[in-house]
């Protein structure tokens, strides 16, 4: 009896497991697609000394790639994915004064 080994890659972790994170296949593969640019960005940037971008929020392989990457750490609900309203009115930020009040020696 052989063991065949299990196919890496896009099919792990399963679309089913992934397509339960979103409401739609078309909002998953924007927000995968956008977490894949960053991990690239992240690497990219590692050479430069800059510290931008977060990395992998999982282990990862030599040879992976940032999609795999950024599906499973979906896939591990390590991200969140939020409705963006651009009309809404930005959170609010406190005051100079609120802050240093927090942070009295």
């Amino acid at each position: 009896m052989s063991s065949n080994p299990v196919a890496e890659g896009i099919t792990n972790p399963p679309i089913d497991e992934l397509l339960t994170k979103t409401d739609s296949k078309y909002r998953l593969v924007l927000y995968s697609a956008m977490r894949a640019r960053q991990i690239n960005a992240y690497y990219s940037q590692l050479g430069e000394g800059l510290l931008e971008y977060v990395g992998p929020l999982v282990d990862t392989h030599v040879q992976e790639k940032p999609l795999s990457i950024a599906l499973r750490e979906i896939n591990e609900d390590l991200l969140t994915c939020e409705d963006y309203d651009p009309d809404a009115p930005p959170p609010a930020t406190p005051s100079p004064e609120a802050v240093s009040e927090d942070f009295e020696l």
